[in-house]
């Protein structure tokens, strides 16, 4: 047997033992109650977390946009209503 095909089995056997492990078990376990966990948790993916984020800056902008719009709309009302 060549040394290719030896660590090629002995990885082979490796893998195969991991696989079979307690071990292995043990974390399918701990992965499905996390998993379980988070969904009571009512979490966001970070994928909607970013939409909502942009969303957010979105509105942001156009808020500040209409304030600053309204604020010359109250000045302009302002200086009308003033007698020269």
């Amino acid at each position: 047997m060549d040394m290719n095909n030896f660590f090629n089995d002995l990885q082979s056997k490796i893998n195969q033992a991991i696989e079979n492990s307690p071990a292995k078990d043990i974390e399918r376990n701990v992965k499905a109650m996390v998993t379980q966990g988070f969904a009571r948790l009512d979490l966001v993916t970070r994928e909607e977390f970013d939409i909502q984020a942009q969303v957010l800056a979105k509105t942001r902008a156009r808020l500040e946009l209409l304030e600053t719009r309204l604020a010359e709309v109250e000045a302009k009302l302002a200086a009308e209503k003033t007698p020269l």
